[in-house]
């Protein structure tokens, strides 16, 4: 189990790398501009995703929730949020290569910012809506960079575990 919570912090990090950089082609109007999606523009949907990591990382490592709202726009740029991601990309990962297959089947209790209500699972269903929260949202950029004229990255899971050497051959 292990290494199925390794590959996908690695393949998070490889499509956050990815999204960013197709970001960086567009024009500052492009990137900021409301595009109707839940957090408006691209960079509402970025800024959401590093305010969520920070979060998830502050309860697997035990300590207090940042204060940011889920819609916070924490970063005012994006040079500055490439660098943010990358950090908790790197973060993210550390925390999962220390963890164990015990501890990935213990449970893991966590208090939801939205309503209070103190939610009890094991950890790798908490890391599994982890990864699968970033897809969501990444997914959306993704649509968004299209909206944007821009040619969005492949993301697909296949492409990075070939890319990365792992399970993959032709």
């Amino acid at each position: 189990m292990r290494a199925y919570f390794q590959m996908f912090a690695g393949y998070n990090a490889w499509a956050n790398h990815r999204i960013h950089a197709a970001c960086a082609l567009l024009d500052e109007a492009d990137y900021l501009a409301d595009r109707g999606a839940f957090f408006g523009s691209i960079h509402g949907a970025l800024n959401h995703l590093i305010v969520t990591d920070r979060m998830w990382l502050a309860r697997l490592r035990g300590e207090p929730l940042p204060p940011d709202a889920l819609d916070a726009v924490v970063f005012h740029d994006l040079t500055t949020l490439r660098a943010a991601r990358t950090h908790e990309d790197a973060a993210l990962s550390d925390h999962v290569a220390g963890l164990t297959d015990e501890a990935l089947a213990g449970v893991f209790r966590w208090t939801r910012k939205a309503d209070g209500a103190t939610v009890t699972q094991p950890l790798w269903a908490a890391l599994t809506h982890i990864f699968n929260h970033q897809t969501h949202h990444r997914g959306q950029v993704h649509g968004l960079l299209s909206q944007a004229g821009q040619d969005p990255p492949s993301l697909d899971l296949p492409v990075f575990q070939k890319a990365s050497g792992l399970g993959f051959s032709e």
